[in-house]
C-alpha cells in the first residue's frame, strides 16, 4: 500500500511535485528505485499494521479473513502481484492455498524473506514486472494485489490483460487500489485533504521528480469508468467493487488516510473479477 507524500500547498507548487505524462519505463525505473530506497522505513512504518502472515486490504484495515473476496482457498494456485513484504502471501499459505509472491523491488522482496524466516512460513519470491509475468496461460487459481502493481504501472490495461492471461477460466482476480476520487484531494490526512483542488477527470500521474525533472515517484490515476473499462476489455466479469468504511474505534493514520476522512469519502476502491468459464486460457 502506498505512503504518497502529504501537502499543505497544492502539489503543482511543490518543488518535485506535480501532475504530467510519463511513459512506462519512466514509470517502472521510478518506483523500482523508490520502493527499493523506501523498503526499510515502510516496514518500519507498516510492518506492525499489515502483520507476518496476515491479510490486509487497505488502510481502513479489512482483512481478507473477514471479506473473503478471494473464495475457497484450499490448495489453490494464488499469485500476489506486487507483494511487497508477501504478509499476505504467507496468510494464504497459512490458509492452505499454493501461493506465489511477485514484486518488482528487490528491497521489498528483501523484506519479504526477512518476514518467512521470522515467521516460518515460507512461499515462492519472484521478481518481475506485472507487465510481463513470468508464467504459462492459465497457472494460477486467483490472482490478488493489495495495493500492489497496479497503481504503479503506466499501461494498467496491459496489466489486466497479463493477470487474464496467467488466471485459468473460472478463476478470480481482486485488486485494491486508492479510490478513484480521492484524486480530488490533497493527499493531506487533515483538514486541508478535505477541499477538492484536482479535477476528477485529470488522469495525468502524480510525479515526484528530482531537480533534473528525472521521475523518482509515479502513481497512476484512473477513473472509476476507466477501471470498469479495463476490466471488462480485458475478458473479465466484473462481480462487486467493495468501498471500505472506516471502521469505529481506528485511529491510525496512513498517509493521506485518516479517521477524519474515512467517515466522509471512501479511500479505497476493491474490485472483485472472474476470468468466465468456458473462455480460452
Amino acid at each position: 500500500m502506498p505512503e504518497n507524500t502529504l501537502a499543505e500547498l497544492p502539489e503543482d507548487d511543490l518543488p518535485g511535485v506535480l501532475r504530467r505524462p510519463v511513459s512506462d519505463g519512466e514509470s517502472r525505473w521510478a518506483n523500482r528505485r523508490w520502493w527499493d530506497a523506501d523498503a526499510d522505513d515502510y516496514q518500519a512504518e507498516h510492518g506492525a499494521f499489515l502483520g507476518q502472515v496476515d491479510f490486509v486490504w487497505c488502510p481502513e484495515g479489512l482483512r481478507e479473513a473477514d471479506a473473503r473476496l478471494l473464495g475457497e482457498l484450499t490448495g489453490r494456485r494464488v499469485l500476489e502481484l506486487g507483494c511487497g513484504a508477501a504478509s499476505a502471501a504467507r496468510w494464504l499459505a497459512a490458509e492452505g492455498a499454493r501461493p506465489v509472491g511477485l514484486d518488482l523491488s528487490a528491497g521489498m522482496l528483501r523484506h519479504a524473506a526477512l518476514g518467512a524466516a521470522t515467521s516460518g512460513v515460507r512461499v515462492p519470491l519472484v521478481q518481475a514486472d506485472a507487465l510481463a509475468l513470468p508464467f504459462r496461460a492459465a497457472s494460477f487459481d486467483i490472482v490478488c494485489t493489495a495495493f500492489g502493481a497496479i497503481p504503479f504501472v503506466a499501461d494498467s490495461a496491459a496489466a489486466l490483460r497479463e493477470v487474464y492471461r496467467v488466471l485459468r477460466p473460472g478463476g478470480r482476480w481482486v485488486f485494491s487500489v486508492t479510490h478513484p476520487m480521492r484524486w480530488i484531494f490533497l493527499d493531506d490526512p487533515g483538514e486541508g485533504g478535505l477541499v477538492a483542488t484536482h479535477s476528477y477527470f485529470d488522469r495525468r500521474p502524480y510525479v515526484e521528480q528530482d531537480a533534473d525533472g528525472t521521475p523518482t515517484y509515479v502513481e497512476q490515476h484512473r477513473t472509476l469508468g476507466d477501471r470498469v473499462r479495463e476490466i471488462v476489455d480485458a475478458g473479465f466479469v466484473l462481480r462487486d467493487v467493495v468501498e471500505p468504511e472506516w471502521p469505529a474505534g481506528h485511529e491510525q493514520v496512513w498517509g493521506q488516510w485518516s479517521p477524519l476522512r474515512g467517515r466522509l469519502f471512501p479511500g479505497t476502491a476493491i474490485f472483485v473479477c472472474d476470468k468466465p468459464v468456458g473462455t480460452a486460457a
